[in-house]
């Protein structure tokens, strides 16, 4: 055994769960099972949200005590909100909650229509999280497209200022998802003609949507 019940339990923040709660032998197993899919998957890279960062770095110190001589680079990245009002997380059994990749544009429209979005309000809201950790990062620039009556055009290259409209009420929700939902499907549109162009990706999407997503 390369590591005790401890090491492992302290991963029971992947599921939700505290250290201190009683755990199922499933919940325990777990964490082992999604580290040893890094080495199944021969991932050079692990890139995954900042709540699995424990379980990541419990697959470098495995590669440690085995003696591994190549570890996974870990990338953890910032974790979106779920688009829906409440919602901490994005989630893999809850379609709406996030935009993913194989989204067509109007799945993207749908699902921005139905975001959590209040006027004004920046806390707990995943549209500017959205232009803040992916458009804006992507595209260094988030343009608005509005009536002269409404404030005009405006391109924002700070997400600072884009907040600062917003909870001023000088930039509307009204606005804003438009030209998010714009922004997005700009952005997947590439991984849209690869799935669509590339017979082998095609093949392996067609596959996935056949698989059911369980909580």
């Amino acid at each position: 055994c390369k590591n005790k019940l401890g090491r492992i339990v302290r991963c029971s923040q992947i599921m939700g769960r505290a250290e201190t709660d009683d755990l199922a032998a499933s919940q325990i197993f777990y964490p082992c099972m999604q580290a040893a899919d890094i080495f199944f998957l021969k991932a050079d890279i692990c890139q995954l949200g900042m709540d699995q960062r424990k379980v990541n770095m419990l697959a470098r110190e495995y590669c440690d005590a085995s003696k591994r001589k190549h570890k996974p680079i870990i990338l953890s990245h910032h974790m979106l909100m779920g688009l829906l009002q409440g919602q901490e997380k994005m989630s893999k059994s809850d379609p709406n909650s996030a935009i993913f990749m194989e989204d067509s544009e109007s799945d993207v429209s749908t699902k921005l229509k139905k975001a959590y979005c209040p006027p004004g309000v920046v806390e707990g809201n995943p549209c500017l999280e959205y232009i803040k950790y992916v458009v804006l990062p992507w595209k260094d620039s988030f343009e608005v497209t509005r009536k002269e009556d409404n404030g005009g055009n405006k391109v924002y290259t700070v997400y600072e200022e884009l907040e600062s409209d917003y909870v001023s009420g000088a930039l509307h929700p009204g606005d804003l998802k438009p030209a998010l939902t714009k922004a997005l499907n700009q952005m997947l549109q590439p991984v849209r003609d690869h799935f669509k162009n590339n017979a082998d990706a095609k093949k392996l999407l067609d596959t996935i949507r056949k698989y059911k997503v369980t909580k």
